[in-house]
This record gives structure tokens, C-alpha cells and sequence, in this order.
């Protein structure tokens, strides 16, 4: 990659009137070359460029280091670099999945069997234009219940997205699992939380030479990447570089995490399986072990009992460590001490529907209305929390719930709006997953929410209010209803409609 990265800059310098799909900028990483995107006409994509030190030898189990290279290289494609290492989600055969099941399922869940290794903190860059345009800028946390996920899957592919609405859109790989969440004792905690951190970071310092306004970006997430934002605003009150942030069907609030006792425990348990021993200093030899042999024994932790039944507790995932995650939320934003920065929050009206099917292969059988308080503890409440201590300190936020069920992106006959869907209405990505077209309704919401998202990215304290959208108040009809009945024009209702078995903040 890097001697032909070398010989491109050397054709761009001398032919470039030929060679013009050959694009490069400088960086602190030296200079990087992309290429034109493929389905989207005027975008330019830049995959896999590493934004950290790859966490291998004695960096493995270590804080991200900073990136440091001045050789050329060229972010031409997904394959020259990997995902993170984790063990994917099993497909099921599902009773009655559509024959869309399957593609949606693994494009979504990390299971379309590509490369794996440790050497995978890199991000991936669309933008329309090297100029000096300001655009804003919108970067993508993945889910997975920190134990799995990818970037290279066309459920997060930013071209469409970025050539739709003149947007630079970035997805960041970051560790996952015991690589990303080991909880050793005694070590620095929540690698994959920092991984996020530190590709922020390399944006800040870098995405100017993209097109990109360092001053407007804005982190968006779904599920586990959603509460990774919720996260970052809680840990970095002080110096958040972005400056909006979007929450998917996810906040601090909506799961439990790890303690720092279990966190250990599930470290001694992985360690005794690949002959570490199960106590005291097993990190030089957890060091030792190859990374297939880590994965095959974090798979192998069984995790904690569950506190729903409708939803397994992760084995590995964030700990409080005192230092960016804490033992106490609530109190923290009932203080105000998060970033003060506006927030778009909301999730889909059946979130149930897509974890009806790790129930289902679970043998766990829940009614409708069991499921639909699930919905309501863990995604709808949170929402609500969230968006209610942000108001009592007067921060901007935007609060939305999704219900559109389109032909194309359903996985059996009534999952409606489930768990992840509402993603395919900002990355534009639906025919791209599925192969199936778009509806004329569904072409016109995409439309109405990747223009809303960008508008926030552009603008975060103003543009909603400025595009008609009401900023969120309690007992007003604020509470934005998207794809309700599948009409792409949105809705406005009292958030009470749903709020009643939530508490008060």
C-alpha cells in the first residue's frame, strides 16, 4: 500500500489532468490518497486510514498512542485493512424471516466474514471536496454490545449520505470485546471508549485537509455506539471537540455495565481458559496468547445473569473507572456536568423486534406487553431522562421516534420499526443491503432525515428550529414522530403520549 501510494502522488504531481481519480492530501500522517467513490457521483472516499498506532505487541490491552507516519498511503479499500477482532453473531433461521433476513442481519451485525485483526484502528472518510468548504462533519460509532461490529458493511457506507446533503461522513473502527474492554485489574480501562476519543482527535487535527470544518463536527451512534456518545459527553465536559452530538436507540441510561468486580472476574475467567491462571498478574501471559486464542476464550465467558430477559448482559463492555465513565449518571446530569452541546435523541417504535430474534434462539418467549415495556424501560425512558436534564440547563435537544416499516428492510412479517432500521434513512443505504429499491415514501423520509441531520451538523444549536423541527419541551407537542404510518412528512406530539411510566427528572 505504501509504495503505491508513493506512485500515485508521483502521477498526480506529474499527470494529473490523466490521472484525476487519484486524490491526495497531506496529513499528519503524511500524505493520503482516495479515490472516487463508486456509486455516488462527486463523493471521494478515503478507507482505512489508520488514525492510532496499531494496539499489537505491547501495545495490546493499552491505551490508543497517537499515529505517527510520513509515509504516502493510499485508502483505496475496506479489504487492505480489517475489522476489529470479535466473534460475529450467529445467523438463525428465524420462523418467517423474509428473504431479506439474512443480508440484513449479517451486513448489521458484523457477520459478513471479513478479515479480523488487531491492527484495525482506522477510519474511513466521504466527502465531496478537498477545497477549503467548512463542511460539516458527522462520525459514526458502530454498535454491537461492544462485542461486536465493523465499518466494513454497507449499513454504514457514507457515500450516498455525504453526496445527498454535501456532508464529510466518517466511520471509526475501534476495539471491541476483551481487546476493546478487557477490565484486567489494575490497567487502564475501556480501550475501545478511547479509541473513539482518540479518532476524534485526529479529525480535529486533520479533516480541515478533507473539506471538513474542524469546529462542526458532531458524533452520532447507534445502540452501544450511541451510548459510547452518551459517554464521550460525559467524560470530556471540558474540551468535547464536537460540537453536537446524535443518539440512536442508546444512552448512558438505557444498559447496565459492567462493575469493576465483574469486570474482573470475566478477565480471570478468559485468562484461566487459555491457561493464564485465574488470579493475580496473568497479563504477561494474556500478552503472549494470539489473538484467535483470545477471541475463541471471551466467546466462551459466560456472562452474567440476565437482568432482562429480552436482553443478554455483554460479557465485556465499559466499566467505571472514575476517569470517562462513572458509577452514577443520574447524579452527574442532574448536576449539569456533562458537555454542553445539543443532542438529537430517539429510537424506533419496535426496537424489540430485531432482539426477538436473540430471544428466540435463546428459547426466551416474552409477550406483547413484556416486550413493549422493554421498549419503554430501555430505549423510551432513557430518551425521555436525556432529554429532560439536558432542557434544565438549557441545552438545545431534539427528540424523535421513528415507526416507518418499509417493504425492503423487513426482517419478517411484523418487525416494523425495530432496532437499527432507522439507519438505512441516513446512510441512504437500503437497496445497497437488501437489493431491493426504495419506495417513493421511503425515498422522500430518507431525504427528510439525512437533510435534518445535516442541518444540525451545520448547525446544532438553531438549524432544527430553523428547518420547522420544535426543540424538545415536555408537555408540548415536541416530540417528533418520523415515518409515522409511513408518511415522510413528520409529525409533532406530546412526548407524554409514551412518557407516562417514566420517572420525573
Amino acid at each position: 500500500m505504501k509504495l503505491t501510494g508513493r506512485l500515485c502522488f508521483a502521477a498526480v504531481s506529474l499527470f494529473w489532468g490523466v490521472l484525476g481519480d487519484c486524490l491526495t492530501v497531506n496529513t499528519t500522517n503524511g500524505l493520503i490518497t482516495g479515490h472516487p467513490a463508486p456509486f455516488a457521483s462527486g463523493v471521494k472516499e478515503f478507507l482505512g486510514i489508520p488514525y492510532a498506532k496499531a494496539p499489537v505487541g505491547q501495545l495490546r490491552f493499552k491505551p490508543p498512542q497517537r499515529y505517527v507516519g510520513n509515509e504516502p498511503y493510499v485508502a483505496s479499500n475496506f479489504v487492505s485493512t480489517a475489522d476489529c477482532v470479535f466473534t460475529p453473531s450467529k445467523l438463525v433461521a428465524f420462523p418467517d424471516a423474509t428473504p431479506n433476513f439474512a443480508e440484513i442481519f449479517t451486513s448489521f451485525t458484523g457477520g459478513r466474514g471479513n478479515p479480523q485483526s488487531e491492527d484495525c484502528l482506522t477510519l474511513n472518510i466521504w466527502t465531496k471536496g478537498l477545497n477549503n468548504a467548512k463542511r460539516p462533519v458527522l462520525v459514526f460509532f458502530y454498535g454491537g454490545r461492544f462485542t461486536t461490529g465493523d465499518t466494513n458493511t454497507p449499513f454504514y457506507n457514507g457515500q450516498f449520505f455525504s453526496a445527498a446533503e454535501d456532508v464529510i461522513v466518517v466511520t471509526v473502527n475501534y476495539r471491541v470485546s476483551i481487546f476493546g474492554f478487557p477490565g484486567a485489574p489494575g490497567q487502564t480501562q475501556n480501550l475501545g471508549l478511547r479509541d473513539q476519543r482518540l479518532a476524534v482527535e485526529w479529525l480535529r487535527d486533520n479533516v480541515k485537509a478533507f473539506g471538513g470544518d474542524p469546529k462542526k463536527i458532531t458524533i452520532f451512534g447507534q445502540s452501544s455506539g450511541s451510548l459510547s456518545v452518551d459517554a464521550y459527553a460525559f467524560a470530556y465536559t471540558q474540551d468535547p471537540i464536537v460540537a453536537g452530538l446524535i443518539e440512536h436507540s442508546g444512552t448512558i441510561f438505557s444498559f447496565d455495565l459492567n462493575s469493576r468486580e465483574l469486570a474482573t472476574k470475566h478477565w480471570y475467567n478468559a485468562s484461566a481458559l487459555v491457561g493464564c491462571g485465574s488470579q493475580g498478574d496473568v497479563l504477561p501471559c494474556m500478552m503472549s496468547k494470539s489473538a484467535v486464542e483470545l477471541k475463541a476464550a471471551a466467546a466462551s465467558v459466560k456472562p452474567p445473569p440476565n437482568t432482562s430477559v429480552a436482553r443478554s448482559q455483554p460479557v465485556f463492555q465499559p466499566v467505571p473507572d472514575g476517569d470517562i465513565v462513572f458509577d452514577d449518571y443520574h447524579s452527574l446530569a442532574s448536576q449539569g456536568k456533562f458537555a454542553r452541546v445539543p443532542m438529537i435523541v430517539g429510537h424506533t417504535d419496535q426496537e424489540s423486534s430485531f432482539y426477538n430474534i436473540s430471544a428466540w434462539a435463546r428459547g426466551s418467549v416474552l409477550t406483547d406487553a413484556e416486550w413493549a415495556q422493554f421498549v419503554t424501560d430501555v430505549f423510551n425512558c432513557p430518551s425521555m431522562e436525556e432529554a429532560d436534564y439536558r432542557n434544565n440547563y438549557h441545552v438545545p435537544v431534539w427528540r424523535y421516534r421513528y415507526f416507518a416499516d418499509w417493504d425492503n428492510t423487513r426482517l419478517f412479517p411484523n418487525s416494523a420499526a425495530y432496532h437499527g432500521v432507522d439507519l438505512h434513512m441516513i446512510f441512504g443505504n437500503s437497496q445497497g443491503v437488501t437489493g431491493d429499491p426504495e419506495s417513493p415514501a421511503q425515498t422522500q423520509l430518507k431525504k427528510t432525515m439525512q437533510k435534518a441531520w445535516a442541518t444540525f451538523a451545520a448547525n446544532p444549536w438553531t438549524g432544527l428550529r430553523d428547518l420547522g423541527w420544535p426543540m424538545y419541551r415536555k408537555n408540548a407537542n415536541t416530540l417528533i414522530r418520523l415515518g409515522y404510518n409511513n408518511n415522510p412528512v413528520p409529525s409533532f406530539i406530546n412526548p407524554a403520549t409514551y412518557d407516562a411510566d417514566c420517572a420525573v427528572v
